[in-house]
Protein backbone atom coordinates (compact mmCIF):
# COMPACT_ATOMS: atom_id res chain seq x y z
CA UNK A 1 0.00 0.00 0.00
CA UNK A 2 3.07 2.33 0.86
CA UNK A 3 4.32 1.80 -2.46
CA UNK A 4 1.15 2.60 -4.34
CA UNK A 5 1.21 5.58 -2.50
CA UNK A 6 4.80 6.63 -3.23
CA UNK A 7 3.94 5.50 -6.91
CA UNK A 8 1.08 7.92 -6.86
CA UNK A 9 3.18 11.04 -5.10
CA UNK A 10 6.17 10.75 -7.60
CA UNK A 11 3.66 10.69 -10.39
CA UNK A 12 1.62 13.59 -8.98
CA UNK A 13 4.77 15.46 -8.70
CA UNK A 14 6.18 14.75 -12.23
CA UNK A 15 2.93 16.10 -13.80
CA UNK A 16 3.35 19.26 -11.48
CA UNK A 17 6.64 19.41 -12.40
CA UNK A 18 5.88 18.79 -16.58
CA UNK A 19 2.63 21.58 -16.29
CA UNK A 20 4.66 24.03 -14.52
CA UNK A 21 7.32 23.32 -17.45
CA UNK A 22 4.70 24.04 -20.06
CA UNK A 23 3.27 27.19 -18.19
CA UNK A 24 6.99 28.95 -18.26
CA UNK A 25 7.31 27.39 -22.00
CA UNK A 26 3.83 29.26 -22.78
CA UNK A 27 4.81 32.03 -21.18
CA UNK A 28 8.14 32.14 -23.08
CA UNK A 29 5.81 31.58 -26.36
CA UNK A 30 3.20 34.18 -25.69
CA UNK A 31 3.87 36.14 -22.96
CA UNK A 32 6.85 38.42 -24.07
CA UNK A 33 6.33 41.81 -25.31
CA UNK A 34 3.90 42.89 -28.03
CA UNK A 35 4.92 44.84 -31.42
CA UNK A 36 4.61 48.73 -30.30
CA UNK A 37 1.66 50.21 -32.10
CA UNK A 38 1.33 51.50 -35.50
CA UNK A 39 3.53 54.93 -36.01
CA UNK A 40 4.78 56.59 -39.19
CA UNK A 41 8.39 55.58 -39.49
CA UNK A 42 9.42 58.87 -41.91
CA UNK A 43 11.04 61.64 -39.80
CA UNK A 44 8.46 64.58 -39.64
CA UNK A 45 9.66 67.87 -40.70
CA UNK A 46 10.53 70.30 -38.02
CA UNK A 47 8.05 73.25 -37.12
CA UNK A 48 9.99 75.60 -38.69
CA UNK A 49 11.03 73.53 -42.04
CA UNK A 50 6.82 72.60 -42.11
CA UNK A 51 6.40 76.37 -42.25
CA UNK A 52 8.80 77.51 -44.80
CA UNK A 53 9.10 74.21 -46.61
CA UNK A 54 7.52 73.44 -50.42
CA UNK A 55 4.74 71.89 -51.09
CA UNK A 56 6.12 70.29 -53.48
CA UNK A 57 4.11 68.96 -56.54
CA UNK A 58 0.42 67.92 -56.90
CA UNK A 59 -0.30 64.68 -55.40
CA UNK A 60 -3.53 64.63 -58.02
CA UNK A 61 -4.59 60.91 -59.20
CA UNK A 62 -3.78 57.35 -58.21
CA UNK A 63 -1.91 55.67 -55.72
CA UNK A 64 -1.60 52.02 -55.18
CA UNK A 65 -0.55 50.11 -51.99
CA UNK A 66 2.95 48.91 -52.29
CA UNK A 67 2.97 45.30 -50.76
CA UNK A 68 6.47 44.22 -51.06
CA UNK A 69 8.45 47.35 -49.58
CA UNK A 70 10.17 47.71 -46.17
CA UNK A 71 10.60 44.39 -43.13
CA UNK A 72 6.92 43.21 -41.68
CA UNK A 73 9.10 41.85 -38.95
CA UNK A 74 10.65 45.85 -38.44
CA UNK A 75 6.89 47.50 -38.89
CA UNK A 76 8.53 49.12 -41.91
CA UNK A 77 6.63 47.14 -44.91
CA UNK A 78 2.54 47.59 -45.65
CA UNK A 79 0.73 45.65 -42.83
CA UNK A 80 -2.86 44.81 -41.46
CA UNK A 81 -3.01 43.72 -38.21
CA UNK A 82 -5.00 43.09 -35.17
CA UNK A 83 -4.29 43.94 -31.28
CA UNK A 84 -6.42 42.58 -28.61
CA UNK A 85 -5.92 41.73 -24.85
CA UNK A 86 -5.92 37.96 -23.42
CA UNK A 87 -5.87 36.50 -20.41
CA UNK A 88 -3.57 33.49 -20.22
CA UNK A 89 -3.32 30.65 -17.88
CA UNK A 90 -0.43 30.79 -15.37
CA UNK A 91 0.76 34.26 -16.88
CA UNK A 92 -2.04 36.95 -16.39
CA UNK A 93 -2.52 40.13 -18.86
CA UNK A 94 -1.26 39.73 -22.73
CA UNK A 95 -1.92 41.47 -25.66
CA UNK A 96 -1.51 39.30 -28.92
CA UNK A 97 -0.83 41.31 -32.15
CA UNK A 98 -1.31 39.53 -35.67
CA UNK A 99 -0.08 40.75 -38.96
CA UNK A 100 0.13 40.28 -42.37
CA UNK A 101 1.91 42.24 -45.67
CA UNK A 102 -0.14 40.81 -48.09
CA UNK A 103 -2.47 44.07 -48.42
CA UNK A 104 -3.66 45.16 -51.64
CA UNK A 105 -5.53 48.35 -52.55
CA UNK A 106 -5.58 52.09 -53.79
CA UNK A 107 -6.74 55.82 -52.39
CA UNK A 108 -7.81 58.65 -55.06
CA UNK A 109 -6.34 61.81 -54.67
CA UNK A 110 -8.09 65.40 -56.39
CA UNK A 111 -6.76 68.41 -55.24
CA UNK A 112 -6.75 68.82 -51.37
CA UNK A 113 -9.17 65.28 -50.65
CA UNK A 114 -8.60 62.15 -50.94
CA UNK A 115 -11.81 61.16 -52.76
CA UNK A 116 -11.67 57.16 -52.50
CA UNK A 117 -9.53 54.11 -50.96
CA UNK A 118 -10.07 50.20 -50.81
CA UNK A 119 -7.88 48.20 -48.56
CA UNK A 120 -8.24 44.47 -48.84
CA UNK A 121 -6.38 41.89 -46.36
CA UNK A 122 -5.76 38.54 -46.95
CA UNK A 123 -6.47 37.01 -43.34
CA UNK A 124 -5.39 33.85 -43.78
CA UNK A 125 -2.32 35.23 -43.86
CA UNK A 126 -2.05 36.94 -40.46
CA UNK A 127 0.89 35.25 -38.09
CA UNK A 128 1.30 36.57 -34.24
CA UNK A 129 4.38 35.18 -31.97
CA UNK A 130 2.46 32.08 -31.81
CA UNK A 131 1.66 29.72 -34.22
CA UNK A 132 -1.04 27.99 -32.33
CA UNK A 133 -3.00 30.61 -31.85
CA UNK A 134 -2.99 31.33 -35.84
CA UNK A 135 -3.93 27.84 -36.68
CA UNK A 136 -6.70 28.61 -33.70
CA UNK A 137 -8.09 31.85 -35.71
CA UNK A 138 -8.65 29.50 -39.25
CA UNK A 139 -11.41 27.62 -37.60
CA UNK A 140 -12.59 30.03 -34.33
CA UNK A 141 -12.57 33.70 -33.66
CA UNK A 142 -12.33 35.25 -36.87
CA UNK A 143 -12.95 31.96 -38.83
CA UNK A 144 -10.26 33.26 -41.82
CA UNK A 145 -10.93 29.98 -43.43
CA UNK A 146 -14.54 31.09 -43.94
CA UNK A 147 -13.55 34.63 -44.10
CA UNK A 148 -10.52 34.73 -45.94
CA UNK A 149 -10.96 38.88 -46.78
CA UNK A 150 -11.53 42.01 -44.99
CA UNK A 151 -11.84 45.20 -46.67
CA UNK A 152 -12.33 48.53 -45.86
CA UNK A 153 -14.12 51.37 -48.40
CA UNK A 154 -13.99 54.83 -48.10
CA UNK A 155 -17.17 56.36 -48.50
CA UNK A 156 -17.40 59.99 -47.34
CA UNK A 157 -14.14 61.58 -48.87
CA UNK A 158 -11.47 63.24 -46.84
CA UNK A 159 -10.36 66.87 -46.79
CA UNK A 160 -6.99 68.02 -45.56
CA UNK A 161 -7.64 71.43 -46.48
CA UNK A 162 -4.03 72.01 -48.37
CA UNK A 163 -1.68 69.85 -50.68
CA UNK A 164 0.71 68.41 -47.85
CA UNK A 165 4.50 69.86 -47.46
CA UNK A 166 6.87 67.12 -47.64
CA UNK A 167 7.34 65.46 -44.37
CA UNK A 168 4.06 67.32 -43.09
CA UNK A 169 2.05 64.97 -41.10
CA UNK A 170 -1.61 65.38 -41.75
CA UNK A 171 -4.59 63.83 -38.61
CA UNK A 172 -7.99 62.60 -40.01
CA UNK A 173 -10.86 60.67 -39.92
CA UNK A 174 -11.17 58.05 -42.60
CA UNK A 175 -15.31 57.11 -42.06
CA UNK A 176 -16.33 54.04 -44.41
CA UNK A 177 -17.45 50.54 -44.32
CA UNK A 178 -15.55 47.70 -43.24
CA UNK A 179 -16.27 44.27 -44.02
CA UNK A 180 -14.91 41.71 -40.96
CA UNK A 181 -15.98 38.14 -40.53
CA UNK A 182 -18.52 38.26 -43.41
CA UNK A 183 -19.77 41.35 -41.38
CA UNK A 184 -20.34 45.32 -43.04
CA UNK A 185 -20.13 47.84 -40.58
CA UNK A 186 -19.82 51.84 -40.99
CA UNK A 187 -16.35 52.89 -38.89
CA UNK A 188 -14.54 55.81 -38.06
CA UNK A 189 -10.56 55.16 -38.73
CA UNK A 190 -8.05 57.73 -37.15
CA UNK A 191 -5.32 58.14 -39.65
CA UNK A 192 -2.21 59.75 -39.76
CA UNK A 193 -0.15 60.29 -42.95
CA UNK A 194 3.00 61.62 -44.75
CA UNK A 195 4.40 62.63 -47.91
CA UNK A 196 8.15 61.65 -48.26
CA UNK A 197 9.42 61.87 -52.02
CA UNK A 198 7.60 59.54 -54.18
CA UNK A 199 5.15 57.61 -51.38
CA UNK A 200 2.61 58.23 -49.28
CA UNK A 201 2.61 56.55 -45.45
CA UNK A 202 -0.09 56.72 -43.41
CA UNK A 203 -1.52 54.49 -40.60
CA UNK A 204 -4.56 54.32 -39.49
CA UNK A 205 -6.21 52.39 -36.04
CA UNK A 206 -9.91 52.07 -35.47
CA UNK A 207 -11.25 49.85 -32.25
CA UNK A 208 -14.07 47.24 -33.09
CA UNK A 209 -16.37 44.99 -30.59
CA UNK A 210 -16.05 41.73 -31.70
CA UNK A 211 -19.61 40.75 -30.92
CA UNK A 212 -20.54 43.38 -33.48
CA UNK A 213 -18.85 41.19 -36.33
CA UNK A 214 -20.71 38.42 -35.39
CA UNK A 215 -17.18 36.96 -33.51
CA UNK A 216 -16.85 34.63 -30.61
CA UNK A 217 -13.84 34.51 -29.23
CA UNK A 218 -12.45 31.51 -28.72
CA UNK A 219 -10.80 30.38 -24.85
CA UNK A 220 -9.39 27.49 -23.89
CA UNK A 221 -7.17 25.74 -21.19
CA UNK A 222 -4.91 28.03 -21.86
CA UNK A 223 -6.49 31.37 -23.05
CA UNK A 224 -9.02 32.12 -20.53
CA UNK A 225 -10.05 35.54 -21.83
CA UNK A 226 -9.92 37.58 -24.46
CA UNK A 227 -11.34 41.00 -24.49
CA UNK A 228 -14.35 41.89 -26.62
CA UNK A 229 -12.81 45.03 -28.33
CA UNK A 230 -9.48 45.02 -29.96
CA UNK A 231 -7.98 47.22 -32.53
CA UNK A 232 -7.62 47.02 -36.43
CA UNK A 233 -3.94 48.30 -38.02
CA UNK A 234 -2.59 49.42 -40.73
CA UNK A 235 0.65 50.34 -41.88
CA UNK A 236 0.59 51.54 -45.57
CA UNK A 237 2.86 52.18 -48.00
CA UNK A 238 1.46 54.29 -50.97
CA UNK A 239 3.13 54.69 -54.53
CA UNK A 240 1.75 56.68 -57.79
CA UNK A 241 0.02 54.15 -60.04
Amino acid sequence: MKRRTGVAIGVGVALFIALAAAGFALWRVLGGSAPPPVALNSVPASAGATASGSAGGSLDGTWSIDATSGSLAEGTSSFAGYRVKEELAGTGANTAVGRTQNVSGSMTIDGTAITAMQVGVDMTTLHSDDSRRDDRLRTDGLQTNEFPTATFTLTQPIEVGSVPKERQTIQAVAVGDLTLHGVTRSVQVSIQAQRNGDEIEAIGNVDVALTAYGIQAPTGFLVLSIANTGTIELHLLFQRA
